[in-house]
């Protein structure tokens, strides 16, 4: 795990080292064990490295026998023992043990399709100097970040924003249409991010750039075939051999593997396969906030540790460690989520790199089987579909004058009687409905949103039209895997875990695994109003019943409490304060209304009030500074 920066100047104009050693040096976090340089006229690789696999012969960059090709890279090849020796076969020699340089001799066997062999989480930047050309590449479900902008005539690459706002002649705007769609989506979809002319490699695709070419391509492309015929018992055995193989993959590691554990069945999988190849008991981390004991996870993951013998540590989050890190906490994440845990995983992974350099965790398990409430309300979204308009019509009037706090209720219901797929996929993601936009949105945000009220969709339509064939829920659950896990959830560990120079590996999303569940038929996934329903069925091997059905309590936390007190003056000075950025895009006088509403606990605008708060954070941050 590490941090990669590159320059490639495609008019063969020299690189300034000086600004690639800044670019390098804002990765620092990232890699705290060493640097590494490699300039050749046009081309500059930088590296900070975090030492896992082959810690003394692992140096970056790394070349071939001539060293006509370099490369550097950011995550792991889990599979790197088995191609080395594949590749030992075809003639190539290696130098060290490490994984990086299986990336370089399997470029030189297999050219750009060396990144179907691979099975892990990376993204890498390779220059080839028979051509002058630059390889990118980043894994299929875009666990590893891999940002890319323009100034001129040149190319700049780097594991994070940070990096490439390092070149003086980058200059610091907001994209607007990137804008519309956080409030959308509650995150920026790939390919756009925040800034404008910052872009990310999308997941499972690589970019070819030569001086007079820039080529994109998606190489990860398995369209869903579902099954029409199956037994259950024998896709349970199939499923728990794909886990236990990636599990074994990616505890491969030169220094201690840890594993962040909640009370769900996923993290607690994990931690049963993960003793049985242990040599010693497993170190697992939880964390909890005051105030959210009565769902907390803690005491429920301390358990579950204990039946495995696990070296357990535990922390309790306060509002004042919280709200300590959250005005430095753009500045970490780079980008605003709608994701009022995503501060938490900071101290998670700041708790566990003190006591190991790499932990596992159960993420990605609810996308592919449906784990989330939202899943039931597509399942019934074709059932209500073809109710009487004047019925569903009374029903969505009836919800929305509720005086409860139930907005998720509220969205669900307006989503349910919308027949386009993809509009209703928007209304599901979106806890600003367009009337609230109506009111929200000022200048050229508002403009645009009156030319087309749910234009934001069509940052998702490629992946929908990938599987437009398939019934609204598979469509779904394809479109949430790799877009709001990369672009949100992901990116968040990331971010928050490379912070603590810590490596998160994420089991639940080896590339063969998500294949095997997108082959299911939906009610293997959701049966009845249960979600992941197979899989449940498949963790029974590793544990008891009670874990396995225990109700799910997510991340549970007091935020919404904490705005109203203690982040109360945060939340006035962020968004109502006099030097504040807000009234730039949207009417204060609105934001004030929902202050108020959430403080008299008439409304829960917490989501809505806590994304604000970040984008203002963010807004000083980066495009102020």
């Amino acid at each position: 795990m590490c941090g990669i920066s590159a320059l490639f100047d495609r008019s063969g104009q020299p690189v300034d080292r000086a600004i690639l050693e800044r670019m390098t040096a804002s990765l620092t976090h990232r890699g705290p064990d060493g640097e590494g340089y490699f300039l050749d006229r046009e081309i500059g690789l930088g590296h900070r490295r975090l030492s896992i696999i082959d810690v003394a012969g692992g140096a970056q960059p790394i070349g071939n026998e001539d060293a006509s090709i370099q490369v550097v890279f950011n995550g792991e090849i889990y599979n790197f023992i088995e191609l080395r020796a594949e590749l030992i076969k075809c003639g190539h020699c290696f130098r060290s043990v490490c994984d990086t340089e299986v990336i370089v001799h399997a470029y030189e066997q297999w050219g750009t399709d060396c990144v179907k062999h691979f099975n892990g989480m990376f993204a890498f930047v390779l220059f080839d100097a028979s051509d002058r050309s630059v390889f990118l590449a980043r894994d299929p479900l875009g666990i590893k970040p891999l940002y890319v902008a323009r100034v001129g005539e040149q190319l700049l690459f780097g594991s994070e924003i940070g990096a490439l706002l390092q070149h003086p002649g980058l200059r610091r705007e907001i994209d607007l249409d990137a804008l519309a769609q956080l409030f959308t989506f509650r995150f920026v979809p790939s390919p756009k991010t925040l800034f404008k002319g910052i872009v990310k490699l999308q997941p499972g695709h690589w970019m070819r750039v030569t001086h007079k070419d820039v080529e994109v391509q998606r190489y990860w492309n398995r369209i869903p075939v579902q099954r029409t015929s199956w037994r259950e018992n024998d896709l349970i055995e199939q499923y728990q051999a794909l886990l236990e193989d990636a599990v074994r993959l990616q505890m491969r590691s030169d220094v201690p593997v840890g594993l962040f554990l909640s009370s769900g069945v996923d993290s607690g999988a994990l931690l049963a396969i993960m003793s049985t190849y242990a040599s010693g008991p497993v170190q697992t981390f939880t964390i909890g906030f005051e105030g959210g004991e009565r769902t907390n996870e803690v005491d429920d993951a301390r358990q579950t540790a204990r039946q495995f013998g696990a070296e357990h540590h535990s922390m309790m989050l306060s509002h004042r460690d919280y709200i300590g890190y959250f005005e430095r906490y753009m500045r970490d994440l780079e980008e605003p989520v709608a994701h009022e845990p995503a501060p938490a995983f900071y101290f998670l992974a700041q708790m566990t790199s003190s006591h190991v350099k790499v932990a596992l965790t159960g993420q990605g398990a609810d996308e592919p089987w449906a784990g989330y409430d939202r899943y039931l309300g597509v399942k019934l979204s074709g059932a209500y579909s073809r109710l009487p308009q004047r019925l569903t019509g009374q029903i969505a009037r009836l919800v929305e004058h509720l005086p409860l706090p139930l907005e998720r209720l509220k969205r669900g219901v307006a989503s349910l009687g919308e027949r386009d797929v993809l509009t209703r996929f928007t209304k599901i993601y979106s806890f600003f409905s367009a009337d609230m936009k109506a009111q929200l949105y000022t200048g050229a945000l508002k403009a645009g949103f009156e030319r087309s009220r749910y234009g934001t969709r069509d940052a998702l339509r490629p992946l929908q039209s990938d599987v437009d064939h398939l019934d609204p829920l598979s469509q779904m659950l394809y479109i949430d895997t790799r877009a709001n896990l990369p672009d949100d959830l992901l990116m968040v560990a990331d971010k928050t875990s490379m912070a603590n120079s810590l490596e998160v590996r994420v089991p639940f999303l080896d590339h063969r695994l998500v294949e095997f569940i997108e082959s299911l038929p939906p009610q293997l996934k959701l049966k009845g109003l249960s979600g992941k329903y197979l899989h449940k069925k498949a963790m029974t091997r590793w544990l008891p019943p009670q874990t396995v059905y225990r109700q799910k309590k997510g991340f549970a936390h007091p935020v919404a409490d904490w705005l109203r007190g203690p982040m109360k003056p945060m939340v006035d000075d962020c968004l109502l304060g006099s030097d504040s950025h807000m009234g730039r895009y949207f009417d204060q006088g609105y934001i004030r209304q929902m202050i108020r509403r959430h403080q008299q606990g008439s409304e829960p605008f917490m989501r809505h009030l806590y994304l604000l708060v970040s984008l203002e954070l963010w807004h000083r941050t980066f495009i102020q500074a």
